[in-house]
């Protein structure tokens, strides 16, 4: 957790709503809240979190959730190091998110990302994801 926590920290501010969130109108630092839902994805689904690793360090990451009813596994997280990116750490990671999905039984593979994700919105059609929708935030600050 805390090799995923620190890649989280370095690499996911720019994917990340709650980054975002903090950077409009601040509250509660982006990290703690990302460190509290990956330590719950990782409770969850200990056998659905893959590692990659470059020298016996971690670089990267996907964590996975299952959905039964749905029959569909979602990549909840994926992050790589920026001294690993562009070598194939991230898409090995999606291929062994999606064998793990396989593995399961599951019929759909699910991820998400934001507009501003250029790497992601590239990668994940490369692998036969297609776009559903896409979806705006809004937020504001409730005063007493």
């Amino acid at each position: 957790l805390p090799a995923i926590v620190e890649i989280t920290e370095k690499e996911f501010a720019p994917a990340s709503i709650d980054a975002g969130i903090e950077a409009k109108i601040g509250g509660a630092p982006w990290i703690r809240i990302k460190a509290e839902t990956l330590e719950k994805e990782l409770a969850a689904n200990p056998t659905g979190c893959f590692v990659a690793e470059m020298d016996g360090a971690v670089v990267g990451y996907a964590t996975n959730a299952v959905n039964r009813t749905a029959s569909r596994g979602t990549i909840a997280n994926l992050a790589v190091s920026s001294a690993c990116q562009g070598r194939g750490a991230g898409r090995r990671l999606l291929e062994t998110s999606l064998a793990y999905f396989r593995a399961e039984r599951l019929q759909q593979a699910k991820i998400e990302t934001l507009a501003t994700n250029e790497v992601g919105r590239h990668l994940y059609p490369s692998l036969g994801f297609q776009e559903v929708a896409q979806q705006v935030h809004f937020i504001m600050k409730l005063e007493p």
